[in-house]
């Protein structure tokens, strides 16, 4: 099943685990790009998707179970790090893809791809981290505030609504916003959402860091300078200490730099996923 964006982006589904796994994709051959989100949804990566078709990528975002347009339900267990890397390997597998895979990700879906490659859980030819969790640098105080106490529906789309507009800062918009918003009216997502955030803990890119600095992976980092949590100067520790890594950074960009800056990120990951 599937559905056209539009833009050339069709929104389709794939089993795994016996559920429904929606995902974005643009263009129909070339080498597949995995791009994994965070505490957002694939709705991030949509600005970006069909310049990678364009040229001659296969981008691939998908949501993570119970996020986004996915079936199912996270719980603390299964939102952890290992776990959704080790999803995200039977996700790769449902797809038929096969051989090294290049991989994308954002905010702690980035933790996500540093776990593919450092434990191997998947051949990943390319790792591009975009404003990513990386050492210690998260999790970020408003997402722990929502764990805090129990929030109303009313009460967790207030704070929703709240991060994505500055998170978009000058490419919010009411329409986008509230396109952001939508899989979180939901009380199943919501509680995939709340699980993902308990589920979040520093340990999980900290104990990487040793497989990271003697991988030989080339590593790319695009990061909007202008991030509230997740701050350049993360960044530029990765850049020093892990081998094979170079920074882009991207002035008066935000956390979703996708939407503040589509054509420079795209660009940026097109050069690096085609060299």
């Amino acid at each position: 099943m599937g559905a056209t964006t539009g833009t050339g982006v069709q929104r389709t589904t794939v089993q795994v685990d016996g559920e429904p796994v929606s995902y974005l994709t643009a263009g129909q051959d070339g080498p597949a790009v995995l791009l994994l989100h965070g505490t957002y949804w694939s709705r991030v990566w949509l600005p970006v998707l069909g310049r990678l078709a364009e040229a001659g990528l296969r981008p691939i975002a998908v949501d993570f179970p119970g996020l986004g347009y996915s079936g199912g339900e996270l719980i603390p267990e299964t939102a952890a790090i290992p776990a959704l890397a080790d999803w995200v390997a039977r996700f790769v597998s449902a797809m038929e893809i096969s051989g090294p895979v290049a991989v994308a990700g954002h905010d702690i879906g980035g933790a996500v791809a540093q776990h593919l490659l450092a434990r191997d859980r998947l051949e990943v030819s390319r790792l591009a981290l975009v404003n990513s969790v990386t050492y210690d640098s998260w999790p970020a105080p408003h997402v722990a505030r929502l764990l805090d106490r129990a929030v109303t529906a009313d009460e967790f789309l207030a704070a929703r609504r709240e991060a994505v507009a500055t998170d978009l800062a000058g490419a919010a918009t009411e329409q986008r916003i509230a396109g952001y918003l939508a899989p979180w009216t939901d009380p199943r997502v919501r509680r995939s959402w709340l699980a993902m955030a308990s589920a979040a803990d520093s340990r999980y890119t900290l104990g990487l860091v040793p497989a990271l600095r003697r991988s030989t992976t080339p590593k790319f980092l695009v990061w909007g300078e202008d991030d509230r949590f997740e701050k350049v100067a993360y960044a530029e520790e990765f850049a020093r200490e892990i081998p094979e890594t170079t920074l882009l950074r991207i002035p008066a960009a935000t956390h979703i730099r996708t939407e503040n800056a589509p054509g420079r990120v795209a660009r940026a990951l097109i050069d690096f996923f085609v060299a």
